[in-house]
Formats: C-alpha cells, structure tokens, sequence
C-alpha cells in the first residue's frame, strides 16, 4: 500500500524502493513490471450467463409463474405448463442478454481510459536520465515522473520537487478547490489524501509542476483500495419496490383461488379433484403471465433507443423504470451546471466602479508570469484574464514573474516602465494583498469589505495591485503597494443547463445541487440558471439530514453528507436520482435510487453507476427520464388491462362455476383464450405513451393499482354475467342449459371481444394524442377480435370442444358488449376527473 511504502522521509522511501533521482533502468522497470503488474485497476468479474438467467429468477412474477408451471406440470396440465415454462425462459434471456450488452458497452469505455506519463528512465546504469512517454500500464514503483497542469496522477506518487504544486482531488475527497502539495521532508504516509508531499492515483494537476517517485501502482493504490470496497447490499430501487408490491397482492389473490374453487365446487357441486385443472387455469388466468417479457422487452428497448441516439448506457435494465419514476435529481453545481471555467464578471476600483485599467493590469500580470515563470499552460483565473482583457503582452517587457503560491496566496511579475524604472504587478487573495499596500487600517478593512460583499454575491474575487520601484530593486514578496482593485469572477454557465432546467421542470423533477462550494457560488449559478435556490443551507447546519433535503442548494456537502441527504430524501417518499462523478460520490450514487455518472468519471464511480452518459450533461439526463417514462407508462398501461380483465374473468368463472351445472370454460379452452390475449399484448412493448404519461413521474403504486383493478375488473365480471344470462335464457332458460359446446363457444367468443375492447378503452397511447393511426395495440386488439370470431367455427376450435355460433347467438350477446363499452368509457372519464 502507498501508506506503507511512502512512510518515512523522501531518502528513506528512495532507498525502500531501490531508486534515486535519475529514476530507473530499462532493465530494472521491465523487472519491476515483471513483479508487480501492471499498473490497471481489478477487474470486476462479470456474471456467467448461466448466473445471470438464475439471477432473473428472483423476479417475484417469474418465480411465481415457475412454480405455476410446475404446479401445471404435476397435475399433467402439460400444454398450460409448456406455456408458462416457455414465457419463464424468455424473460430471462431477454433480461440477461440485456445486461451482458451493458457490460460489453461498459468494457468499451474502460479501453477509452488509457494514457502515457512521463518518467526519468535510462538505458544503462551509467547514462543520464531521460524524459520519455510511457504507457500508464507499464508505470512501476520507483519510477520518477514528471507532474504538469493538467495532468492526470497515474499512481501513488511521492514528491521530490515541487513548485507551485496544487492539484485537484475532488474525485478522492470531494473537495472543489485545489490542495497544495510540497515536497516536505518531514514523515508523511498516514493515508490520508491531504498528505503534503503525496498525490494519489486519480488526482489532476491544477497548477505548478512536480517530479515525485511512484511509490505504489495497480492494487497498491489508494484509488484501488476504494475500488475494491464492497458494495454492500443496495436497496431496491422504486421499480423493485413497485413490482414487489403488486407481486405480492397477486400472490396471495393467486394462493386462495385454487381451493375456493374446490371447496366451492366440491360443496355445491359435489365435484372434487376433478376440478383440480381447472381450479390451476382459473389461477392461471389471474396471473399477468406476459409481464416479465412485457417489462424486459420494454425496458430493453428503451435502453437500446438510448444508447444508439444519445450514448446513454443502461446497465441496469430496471433502473430506466426508476429513471422514470425520478421525482427529485441530485447534482453537483461544476460540471453539472457550469463549466470548469471561470468568467470575468467586472474589474472595480477601490470605491466599487467599474475601472477597465485594473482589469488591463491583472492581465499584464497573467502575461508575464505564464512567460517568464516557467508554466506551461495559464490556469483557470489567468486563461479568463487574458481573454477577457485581450492582447497586453507587447506594451510591456517583461523583468521577472514568481508564480501564484498556495502559502503566500499571490503571483508577482515585474515590467519594464519609465526610464530606470520598473513596475511591480501583484495579484492574489484579497487579504494578501490588502496587508501589502499603504493603507490605514481603515482603509483596508474598507477593501476587505468590498471584497467580501463581492463574495457573498457569488462572485470569485481577485486582488489587483501595483508598485513604481527602481529598477533592481526586489520583487518577490514586495511591500508598499497601491491597490488598484478588483477583479471578479463567475462560474461559466453549461451552455444547455437553462434549456435542460426547464425540461426537467416540466416533466416534475425536482433539481437538488449538493456541492463542496461556497454558499454564495452556488445560489448565484442557480439564480442565472434559472433555478430558484430558495434558503441555501450548508450541509452542517441542520442536525437532521431531512431538514438539509427540504432546500434547493445545499452547500459545504461532504460525501457523507450526499449520501445522508439523498438516503432521507428516499426516506421521506421520492424517488431519488444523483449524477456523481468521483470516488467521493460513490456512496450517494449506491443510495440512490438510480446513479448516474457521465463517460469520463472514474472507474469506481461508473462502476458503481446504475446508468453511464456520454456527457455529464443534463439534457441527457432529460432524453433518459423520458426514455424511462416511454417504457413505465407501456408497462402500466399492459398492467392495468392485464389485471383488469384477468380480475373480471376470474370473478365471473367462479360465479358460473356455482351456477352452472358444468364447468363454465373447459381449462384447454381457459389456456387457449390466455394465450391470444397474452400475443395480443404484447403490442404494448412497441406502444407510444400519451403525452400526460410523460409529464409527470412514472411510479406503479400497489394500491392505485389495486382500487383500478378492482373497480374495471368488477366491472368487467358484470359484463361476463351479463352475457351468462343472456346465453342461458337464450337456451331456453337456467335450468335447461345442455348445451355445453355453445355456451363455451359464445362465451370464448364474447370474452375476447371483451379484452379487445378493454386494451383500446384502458391503455394511454396514440389515442391520448389524437392519432388517427391505430398503432400497435390497435391492430393487435383487431387480431384479437378476428380471432374470437373465427377460432370456434375452425378445425382447431373443434378440438378444443367449441362449435359454430347460429347467428341469432352473436346479436344479444353485442347488446351486452355495447352497454359494457358504454359504460367503460364512462367510468374511465369519471377515473381520470378524479386524478391528481
């Protein structure tokens, strides 16, 4: 581990890797690559295809519709248990196929991270060191490296030299602002990620440059030891939660039929376990046995849709369910919604006006020090400086420039001025600067209000000031200056963060931004957004992690703090989504209902990612929310129908079980109209929501679910009975019905019309958007209907025990169905009034 090896001072841990300052030979790196491997993350296994089939398994309705199926099975129900059996084994193809597709896409994003570095190597033990760019996998402990701005820590490292050195690690700790890091002499290796003369695997140069010794690669490293955390058991998700729900108020529908059917039969009938298949149908019948595959193939589709058009990889099939049931959405302000790029916002004048003379100096300061300091790139402060301020570089000769220190907190570049004489420019923290020029106390207390009020607003704030000297005279740490002003910073809005805002507003997601940065940073961000941040709380203000949810903006976040908030918000009844992007986010993204985290996160955060994006970008975020939303309301519309009717048959075969004085439907024929209607919907997999299905966020509630079913259900069942009476009297009277075959004919006949009609009226699709077009669950309510006309009368009809309809028998049992639609439409209006 780097702790272990890295403890000691800098000749200690050069001796303990057997290097030096001229780094290591060809042949002692080979070696060294040889022992240790090479410098990549584990890989996590990934599942067999045989595990992840067994894996499906654990979906409440598929083990149900198992056990029915063996049920079916032991009481030599043989086509009714092939069925179920069959429809078992699709679903979980169908689940497991798509998750190996999510992890061959997540595999491809692996081979995109990859890079050079570049070390102090030599080819024999007697030649000079020199720079060369190596792959990061061939890095070994012992190697010297070379750090710049921008450059990506390959490994454990331990500081030589450094100068001007801060580096970001938001992606360790979560912290916004760059660390300083030196090359102390003194004891370091206590792990953790402030240590002064250590950078860790993961961590980007932001300033200065370095050259340290690598003190451990691969699974030594600090990042791998967060990598190989265990996950823990993660909490269902709100599609887990939705689905075992309703599972279960099934189950137990599904558990009592069987013998209230027996006992009903056998104490009215006197008919025992003959009725046995039966009973096993009619709770066959109950069971929504297409909704595995109706929700794998939805869900499938989605995923595909959006990996093909927007890049987005799902590598969790039910978590795009969850991404449409997103109510609340957590993010992070940099990155999310602004850049990682400050913008010159105004230049100002001790008393607060607007003075371009002060901006033109703080970019002559910028000039000279990006060239007479040694720095390869401008940072962040400086790039805006120079942009804004254009060119300065050719009124001025540059003398001497020292750069920006995280100890002195300023940068000083000295220019050529009048004859003999020289102008000191320095910029910096205003406290800094303030303490160096010629003012009272009063005055400075004035500047270091002006200062501060221009932090509260928001805004960065950098310090300008000047100094005539003779030429010669010392620069470095200059005293006696005149301030100028100030120059003030705002973070550089996301070009479709505003657009993405208002998107996310219409469809009814709430936006939370949990950040590490000031208060002020990110109200101001929020406010130009268009998001309002209402009460701005820091993560340490409110005890109870609740309280911290209830607001907009929470500020000063630790990753502790993400997870706490997002576990209340879970907690108190939303549906939660958080975007992270580092190892500090990992535990908010497993609290989540769904993680997300963009392409270039690191491994453990994308690994720990529900959903991967191409960008950390909001928009996509819209097209997965809507992507989800597409495949939920599919689903929902397929359970209401499904549960509706099935409810309503059941119902009615158990009244006519009792009533008449032989079995209402023969189980073949109970199996064969299941069947039909199963094939007829799974149309809704290739439906097109209604637009108010995608407004607002998709979530199977079990006891909406359970009032819709019972209500449309009973209603159905009053059809069917309606149709009994009608087909009894129609065959001369209740106690003269002997005519087995035509009953059961009308009655397969009159209940896939039923279903037809039940699948047009209850489903919110093309219809809800005024489509003439029929569309998918249309023509296959068509085929449904075609079907229950022309089964009875054919070859196959007659061997299921059905005849041919006289036609006087199809007229009054259309009256029923008539006053059935009527009444259906009326009571799905009444439905939707009462809708929130």
């Amino acid at each position: 581990m780097a702790s272990e090896t890295a403890g000691g001072t800098t000749l200690e841990v050069l001796r303990r890797l057997e290097s030096g300052p001229r780094g290591l030979t060809e042949t002692e790196a080979a070696a060294r690559l040889l022992t240790h491997g090479e410098n990549t993350l584990p890989e996590r296994r990934t599942p067999s295809w045989p595990r992840r089939c067994a894996h499906a398994l654990r979906d409440p309705f598929t083990a149900v519709l198992l056990c029915l199926g063996l049920v079916s099975a032991a009481v030599a129900s043989w086509g009714t248990a092939v069925v179920i059996l069959a429809l078992v084994a699709v679903s979980c193809v169908l689940r497991a196929s798509g998750e190996h597709r999510a992890d061959r896409s997540m595999a491809a994003l692996r081979e995109l991270v990859a890079g050079t570095a570049t070390v102090l190597r030599r080819d024999t033990a007697d030649e000079p060191p020199r720079p060369r760019e190596v792959p990061v996998t061939e890095l070994v402990p012992g190697d010297v490296l070379r750090l710049g701005p921008g450059d990506l820590v390959p490994a454990d490292v331990r500081l030589l030299r450094a100068r001007g050195l801060t580096v970001h690690q938001a992606a360790l700790t979560g912290e916004s602002a760059p660390v300083d890091k030196r090359a102390v002499e003194g004891p370091a290796g206590s792990g953790a990620a402030d240590d002064s003369p250590l950078c860790f695997q993961g961590s980007t140069v932001a300033t200065g440059s370095g050259t340290a010794v690598v003190v451990a690669t691969g699974d030594g490293t600090r990042f791998a030891a967060a990598h190989r955390q265990p996950a823990g058991h993660r909490e269902g998700g709100a599609f887990d939660r939705s689905v075992h729900g309703i599972s279960w108020m099934l189950i137990r529908f599904m558990l009592l039929t069987p013998p209230l059917v027996l006992m009903a039969n056998a104490a009215l009938r006197g008919r025992g376990l003959e009725t046995l298949p039966f009973a096993v149908a009619v709770a066959v019948g109950l069971t929504p046995e297409m909704l595995p595959v109706i929700v794998t193939t939805c869900l499938a589709r989605g995923a595909a849709l959006l990996a093909r058009s927007h890049g987005v990889i799902v590598k969790r099939l039910p978590a795009l369910h969850d991404l449409g049931a997103v109510d609340v959405l957590c993010v992070d302000k940099t990155g999310t919604l602004t850049q990682d790029r400050p913008v010159v916002e105004r230049a100002l004048d001790p008393a607060g006006r607007d003075d371009p003379e002060v901006l033109r100096w703080a970019a002559v300061g910028a000039w000279w020090t990006l060239q007479l300091a040694e720095l390869p790139a401008p940072d962040a402060l400086d790039e805006s400086l120079l942009e804004a301020a254009g060119p300065v570089g050719e009124e001025y000769d540059g003398v001497d420039a020292v750069p920006f220190d995280p100890v002195r907190r300023f940068s000083t570049a000295v220019v050529r001025g009048s004859l003999g004489r020289h102008t000191v420019v320095v910029t910096g923290a205003a406290e800094a600067v303030a303490e160096r020029c010629t003012t009272g106390p009063g005055e400075r207390d004035r500047l270091l209000a002006l200062a501060a009020r221009e932090a509260d607003s928001g805004l960065r704030v950098l310090a300008v000031a000047t100094a005539d000297r003779p030429a010669g005279a010392p620069g470095a740490d200059p005293r006696g200056l005149t301030f100028l002003g100030l120059v003030t910073f705002r973070d550089a809005l996301a070009p479709t963060a505003a657009e993405a805002l208002r998107g996310l507003a219409d469809r009814g997601v709430t936006v939370k931004v949990l950040t590490g940065d000031h208060p002020a940073t990110a109200a101001r961000a929020c406010r130009e957004l268009g998001l309002d941040p209402g009460e701005v709380r820091t993560a340490a203000q409110p005890a109870d992690p609740e309280a911290a949810g209830e607001a907009t903006v929470v500020a000063r976040c630790t990753p502790q703090d993400k997870a706490r908030i997002v576990t209340a918000l879970r907690a108190a009844g939303h549906t939660v989504g958080f975007l992270g992007d580092g190892v500090n986010d990992v535990a908010a993204l497993r609290a989540a209902d769904v993680g997300l985290a963009p392409r270039s996160a690191v491994g453990v955060a994308r690994e720990s990612a529900d959903v991967v994006l191409a960008e950390k970008d909001l928009t996509a975020i819209g097209h997965a929310i809507t992507a989800g939303r597409h495949a939920s309301g599919n689903i929902a519309s397929y359970l209401r129908v499904t549960l509706s009717s099935n409810l309503g048959n059941v119902v009615a075969m158990l009244a006519a079980g009792l009533l008449l004085p032989f079995l209402p439907m023969l189980p073949a024929q109970v199996l064969a109209q299941n069947l039909c209607f199963d094939a007829a919907q799974l149309a809704f997999a290739h439906d097109r929501p209604g637009a108010a299905a995608l407004r607002g966020p998709a979530v199977l509630r079990p006891r909406s679910f359970l009032r819709f079913v019972t209500g449309f259900g009973l209603l159905n069942a009053v059809a069917d009975l309606a149709t009994f009476a009608v087909l009894a009297f129609a065959l001369d009277g209740p106690d003269a019905v002997d005519d087995e075959a035509v009953f059961h004919s009308a009655w397969f006949t009159e209940n896939l019309l039923t279903q037809a009609l039940v699948m047009l009226l209850l489903r919110t699709g093309r219809r809800d958007e005024g489509s003439s077009a029929p569309g998918p669950v249309g023509l296959a309510a068509a085929g449904l209907a075609a079907v229950g006309l022309l089964l009875p009368p054919s070859p196959l009809g007659t061997a299921l025990g059905m005849t041919a309809l006289p036609a006087a028998y199809y007229l009054l049992p259309a009256v029923v169905l008539g006053l059935y639609a009527l009444a259906l439409t009326a009571a799905r209006a009444r439905h939707r009034r009462r809708q929130p």
